[in-house]
C-alpha cells in the first residue's frame, strides 16, 4: 500500500518539529517587524541615520483605519515621523564623544527637555470603546461619588517649599476605569477661576492638605493648561505630567547639585 510504504520510511516526528521551528522563526520575524512601525529607522543622538539598524528590515507601510471617525494612520511613514518629531531642542552636548550627556541651554521645564521631556501625542482626548471621552470632571458625573479614601476637594495645595498655592476644587475621573487621574486646583485659596491640573500620582492627599513635593510655589502658574475645562487631550496630559516630573529636578537649582 502507498500509505504504509511512505510513512514507514518517513520520520513524522522530525518533520513536525522542523515545521514548528520554521513557523516559530517566521512568527518572531513578523512580530519584530510589526514592532518597528514607529520610531524606525533608528537615529543617533544628533538626529542622523544610525549606522546600525539591526538585523530586521523596516516593514512596508500599512494604513490603519482609526475608530470613531478619527481618520487613518499610515506607519511607517516619513511624513508622519517628521510631523511629530521635536526639533531644535534647547540642548547642547557636553562633549564630542558619542553618548555624552546633553545640558539644557534655557529653561528646561518650559523647553520640555530632560526629566521635563514630553512626546508629541495626539491633541485629542482619549476615548473609550464606545467613542465617549474617558476623562471627565467629577462635578459633571451624577453617578460617581468618592466611596473610598479621603475626598481632597476643599483641601489646600502645599508646594515643595511649604507655600500654600491653591485649593482643590474638582477631580478628573477616568470613567471606564472608575479612578481619579487628576486633581483640579484653583491657584487662589479663596478662588479666582485660575485652574491648574495636578496628576494624582504626583501628589499626596493628607488629612489637612494636598502635598506636591516636585514643584515649588513659583512653578504652579506655568503648569500647562487644557484648552477645555471639561476634558483633557493626550498631548495636554503628556505636557502636564512632564512639567511635574521636570520639577523634581528643576524646581530648585539646589536639586541639580551633587547629592551625597
Amino acid at each position: 500500500m502507498v500509505g504504509t510504504t511512505f510513512f514507514g520510511d518517513f520520520d513524522l516526528a522530525s518533520a513536525a518539529i522542523w515545521l514548528f521551528w520554521i513557523f516559530f522563526a517566521g512568527l518572531i520575524y513578523y512580530i519584530q517587524t510589526e514592532n518597528m512601525r514607529e520610531g524606525y529607522p533608528l537615529q543617533d543622538d544628533d538626529g542622523n541615520l544610525a549606522p546600525n539598524q539591526g538585523p530586521f528590515p523596516v516593514p512596508k507601510p500599512k494604513t490603519f483605519k482609526l475608530p470613531h471617525g478619527r481618520g487613518e494612520l499610515t506607519v511607517p511613514s516619513e511624513e508622519n515621523e517628521a510631523a511629530h518629531a521635536r526639533t531644535d531642542l534647547a540642548l547642547e552636548r557636553t562633549a564630542k564623544s558619542a553618548g555624552s550627556p546633553y545640558e539644557p541651554t534655557g529653561d528646561p521645564m518650559v523647553d520640555g527637555v530632560g526629566p521635563a521631556a514630553w512626546a508629541p501625542r495626539r491633541d485629542e482626548p482619549e476615548l473609550d470603546g464606545h467613542g465617549h471621552v474617558k476623562i471627565r470632571p467629577l462635578s459633571q458625573l451624577e453617578d460617581f461619588k468618592v466611596s473610598a479614601g479621603r475626598d481632597p476637594r476643599g483641601l489646600a495645595v502645599v508646594a515643595g517649599d511649604k507655600e500654600v498655592v491653591g485649593r482643590v476644587v474638582d477631580m478628573l475621573v477616568d470613567v471606564p476605569e472608575s479612578l481619579v487621574r487628576f486633581l483640579v486646583m484653583d491657584l487662589n485659596p479663596e478662588g479666582n477661576g485660575q485652574h491648574r491640573i495636578i496628576p494624582i500620582n504626583m501628589c499626596r492627599i493628607k488629612s489637612d492638605r494636598v502635598a506636591v513635593r516636585s514643584l515649588y510655589g513659583h512653578n504652579f502658574e506655568g503648569i500647562p493648561q487644557p484648552k477645555s475645562a471639561d476634558q483633557i487631550t493626550l498631548l495636554e496630559e503628556e505636557k502636564i505630567m512632564a512639567w511635574f516630573a521636570g520639577g523634581t529636578l528643576f524646581a530648585d537649582p539646589a536639586r541639580r547639585a551633587t547629592q551625597l
